[in-house]
């Protein structure tokens, strides 16, 4: 029987950690002599690829930050952060480029990725857009006459990530580069939240582009053990996938949990899965009885924590506190201090319901890139919020019972409805409008539109769609659309979301 293989693995591409390590410098090299430097940023906006984890350890080399780029984001989207970035260069895929044209900034230089083609089997991409287009450079024509880079070590900071943005416009979560005691604290807390372990052997089902993916997926390839990268989740070929690659150690959110129970039981007993040792998940609530059914069918390997890009991960949960206190997030992690505070600004004591505040002592601080004013605006005492409120029982765990007051997760997506709300105000013939989350049985949430039209206009709810997947990204386009008179008010005049998103809520029995 031939030992597994050690390197990262994307469709039947195997690279080698040597190679990969080489490259790294390589690319390293190339983006000092492009004026790269400790401090700056470096943006890639590319589908799950060795290439992403090859430019993520060269910024990182630099002391740069690496700058994952939501690739369903449309052009306005992307020049918005090339912009607030300030960046040197943009690492992207091929065909992604073909769009981009007018939105790179000039000085920005461009260098294209070949689209792999486990990607071109996976995405409906137009075969003229695969060449690297003229105002970009071929990225493995290159960085391969660079030497491999020798510069001093420099503190390494982690990839700035750009969070869906409350007023229409995303925020890059610019954290300090670690010092060597904060360094060896965060590999210990990854230790235990992730499961990772030097030659941990991994899967990446989700998009390098969001935080815990981001952060699991550049720790797990830099520990001699093995990366397969998912071009998409396929829920039998990830199976097949851990069957195969005898994985043991993976980050998932609960929509994938439900689309593999969505498998005929015969496919789900086909594939061994008792290479499993721990399941890390996050991102979305997660219904307590699919939890217990994958929990049922893959052993007490499935954890879970709670947190978020800006405070990392708060709260951690064994299978066996799932099934004992169905629906917590779990108790609170070594490091971690959490208040539940009330509308006066008072702490809660256990078993009343706050706005969960938190802080990791151990983490490296951070601010908004260009808008540390908005930092301010969440901070409390050192303790910072991300608008969920929820309580701790008397055993000290942890229950979310609701969240900011519009946001919505789509299968671990976070969306901000404001942001759809201002672009729908720019279609003709809309004179209000309201979007909020209703419930999904395979997503957790999906995007609804309420749109109340001027007087004596009628509204094509296909016009609608069609015209905010322009200017938005198609995920942020509401799954649901109505068309209603009179929508209710407040005293103020401020429609009345709760009004339209309850009865969804209550006909669910459940509120998040």
């Amino acid at each position: 029987m031939s030992s597994p293989y050690h390197g990262i693995i994307s469709g039947n591409r195997r690279r080698s950690h040597d190679e990969v390590a080489e490259r790294a410098d390589r690319i390293a090299s190339g983006l000092q002599s492009l004026g790269v430097k400790q401090g700056d940023s470096v943006c890639m906006l590319m589908r799950n690829d060795i290439a992403f984890i090859e430019a993520a350890y060269a910024a990182m080399r630099l002391g740069a930050y690496g700058v994952p780029i939501n690739w369903h984001f449309k052009p306005e989207e992307i020049n918005y952060i090339l912009k607030d970035t300030g960046t040197r260069v943009l690492i992207a895929h091929a065909d992604m480029l073909h769009q981009l044209r007018s939105a790179i900034p000039q000085g920005v230089t461009v260098l294209s990725v070949p689209t792999p083609p486990e990607i071109l089997a996976n995405y409906k991409i137009d075969p003229d857009h695969l060449a690297t287009p003229d105002f970009a450079a071929s990225f493995e024509s290159w960085f391969v006459p660079f030497p491999r880079y020798d510069g001093p070590a420099v503190p390494q900071p982690q990839n700035m990530i750009y969070t869906s943005g409350t007023t229409g416009h995303p925020k890059g979560v610019r954290r300090n580069a670690p010092t060597p005691e904060q360094t060896a604290n965060a590999e210990r807390m990854r230790g235990m939240i992730y499961g990772l372990k030097p030659g941990a052997r991994t899967i990446l089902p989700g998009p390098l582009y969001h935080s815990a993916p981001n952060s699991f997926g550049l720790r797990a390839g830099r520990l001699g053990g093995v990366l397969v990268l998912m071009p998409r989740f396929d829920a039998e070929e990830f199976l097949h996938l851990i069957e195969s690659e005898k994985i043991d150690t993976i980050f998932m959110v609960p929509t994938m949990f439900i689309r593999l129970m969505k498998l005929p039981e015969g496919v789900r007993k086909k594939y061994d899965m008792s290479s499993l040792r721990h399941i890390i998940h996050a991102a979305a609530p997660c219904p307590a009885d699919v939890k217990r059914a994958m929990i049922d069918w893959w052993g007490p390997v499935i954890y879970e924590f709670y947190g978020s890009t800006e405070s990392g991960a708060v709260t951690f949960a064994t299978s066996e506190d799932a099934l004992k206190k169905p629906g917590t997030v779990g108790k609170i992690s070594p490091g971690a201090e959490l208040r539940f505070i009330d509308e006066d600004g008072c702490e809660l004591p256990p078993g009343e319901i706050g706005e969960i505040y938190s802080r990791i002592a151990g983490n490296p601080d951070f601010t908004y890139h260009n808008k540390p004013e908005k930092r301010t605006e969440i901070d409390r005492e050192g303790f910072i919020t991300s608008g969920d409120v929820g309580y701790i029982d008397e055993d000290g765990y942890v229950f979310i019972c609701d969240r900011k007051r519009d946001m919505v997760i789509s299968g671990g997506v976070n969306i901000y409805p404001a942001e759809i709300e201002a672009a729908l105000h720019a279609v003709p013939g809309v004179h209000d409008c309201a979007v909020f989350g209703i419930p999904d049985s395979e997503f957790g949430e999906a995007l609804m539109a309420v749109v109340e039209p001027q007087a004596g206009v009628m509204l094509d709810i296909a016009d609608i769609r069609k015209r905010l997947k322009t200017s938005l990204a198609d995920y942020k386009v509401p799954k649901h659309v109505e068309i209603q008179s009179n929508l209710p008010r407040e005293d103020s005049g401020k429609i009345f979301k709760r009004r339209l998103r309850d009865p969804y809520w209550e006909q669910a029995g459940r509120r998040i």
